[in-house]
């Protein structure tokens, strides 16, 4: 018989977890971080994702680590990086170690890029034992809370909705003063002000002057909160433009400024311009390939920095795309599949579009059908390939451990030349016949 119940004690938890999350959760939130343990660890781990998704980071790493590390390192390797990383911030060093070392390579890989931002960012700098609250909570069940908690000094507490979206901010004082009945709801106000776990500490500053606030709350790219800046924080913090990546994109060590000697200037520049000399000849490499070709055709030469020129456009938006989303943590290497397939999609049926186009054009220029055919197949192909290319540098610089920012515009450059020359000259050399 307690088989039975157990059985269906287990069945009824998760069609509560799964149809019913954020009220699973708001019951789960009244029991012991043990008792709480008791009851997840019981359920298959798949099902208690969403539930693990929405707790406070405080109270999730409170339960994690009540648990088996075999049980954690499951939940990490299925969980959303960035839930995860919010998790593992709250535990102690030792046993945030232990769970990483005993989590899947890739996951592991994926947290730990979670966990690391940017130096002086918002996300760096922040507090990410967070506490939060439920809008339809009461005082009376907010203080009892508090009082089971660690003891900390709080200013303010903040509420989010059922996706931990961050809802609104309610003063210490208020909630002292309002009655034991009175719903969190009734006391909450928009936060004056909200900053990205990516914002710099020049952007951070200011925003703690504009607003004489004592302290922000942090939320990620999805409006999360996932931590909370205190004043004292910047009490010397520098005003110092942190924007490094229009630098390293192009080969310019991100330690170079205006005034920096000429000497160390050279010494930074000269290595990467090298190596764009090489990939530079590389591109002429094709075009010298086809030399033949171009001889008979000279349409064909003066129509190579239009295939060219539209590939580099394409790779360089795909290229901006994915570094902004591996900067906001928004995709991870292990995403590349998905990157990959969106890029080649958006790639193609836009070098269809723009093929088209300059298929009319090239028409009305040349007379000829054959030349037509020829750069709407070139700019459909080349135009796939730079989309791909662009999501693909980045992703690969991540994964070898290399600042993905660092010359990608130099190995993109390279790539999109030599399939706009190679794709457009090898099927007017296929195709010579009807030229």
């Amino acid at each position: 018989m307690n088989e039975v119940n157990r059985t269906v004690e287990t069945t009824l938890h998760q069609s509560l977890f799964q149809q019913y999350p954020a009220e699973a959760v708001q019951q789960l939130e009244r029991l012991d971080p043990v008792e709480i343990g008791d009851v997840l660890a019981a359920q298959p781990i798949d099902q208690t994702i969403k539930i693990w998704e929405r707790f406070s980071p405080q109270l999730g790493a409170s339960v994690l680590g009540e648990l088996p590390v075999k049980y954690g390192a499951e939940l990490l390797g299925q969980i959303d990086p960035n839930r995860g990383a919010s998790l593992l911030k709250g535990l102690g060093g030792e046993k945030r170690k232990e769970l990483l070392s005993a989590t899947d390579r890739g996951a592991a890989s994926d947290l730990n890029r979670a966990l690391a931002y940017e130096p002086n960012t918002a996300g760096a700098l922040m507090e990410a034992r967070v506490m939060y609250f439920r809008p339809e909570m009461t005082v009376g069940e907010t203080i009892n809370i508090l009082r089971s908690r660690p003891k900390r000094a709080y200013r303010k507490l903040y509420t989010v909705d059922e996706n931990n979206r961050l809802k609104g901010m309610i003063e210490i004082e208020e909630l002292a003063l309002a009655d034991h009945s009175t719903m969190l709801s009734e006391l909450e106000h928009l936060s004056p002000a909200v900053v990205e776990v990516t914002a710099s500490r020049e952007e951070l500053v200011e925003k703690f002057e504009r607003h004489k606030a004592t302290d922000l709350p942090v939320v990620d790219f999805d409006r999360h909160l996932v931590g909370i800046l205190r004043y004292h924080v910047f009490v010397d913090a520098a005003r110092e433009e942190s924007s490094i990546d229009l630098q390293t994109m192009v080969g310019v060590s991100k330690d170079e400024r205006g005034l920096s000697p000429a000497g160390f200037a050279i010494r930074k520049r000269l290595p990467w311009l090298e190596i764009n000399l090489a990939t530079a000849f590389m591109a002429a490499a094709v075009v010298g390939l086809f030399e033949e070709t171009i001889a008979k055709y000279t349409a064909l030469a003066v129509l190579l920095p239009v295939v060219a020129g539209q590939s580099g456009n394409t790779g360089a938006q795909a290229l901006a795309v994915t570094l902004r989303g591996l900067a906001l943590k928004e995709v991870y290497p292990r995403m590349w599949p998905r990157i990959i397939f969106k890029e080649s999609f958006v790639g193609f049926w836009n070098g269809v579009a723009v093929g088209l186009t300059t298929g009319v054009c090239v028409y009305i220029w040349s007379k000829s059908f054959g030349l037509t055919l020829i750069i709407t197949m070139s700019m459909i192909i080349s135009m796939a390939i730079a989309s791909i290319s662009g999501a693909a540098i980045p992703i690969i610089m991540t994964v070898s451990g290399q600042d993905p920012a660092q010359s990608s515009s130099i190995f993109l450059t390279t790539v999109t030349d030599v399939a706009g020359f190679f794709s457009f000259l090898g099927i007017a050399t296929l195709f010579i016949a009807i030229l």
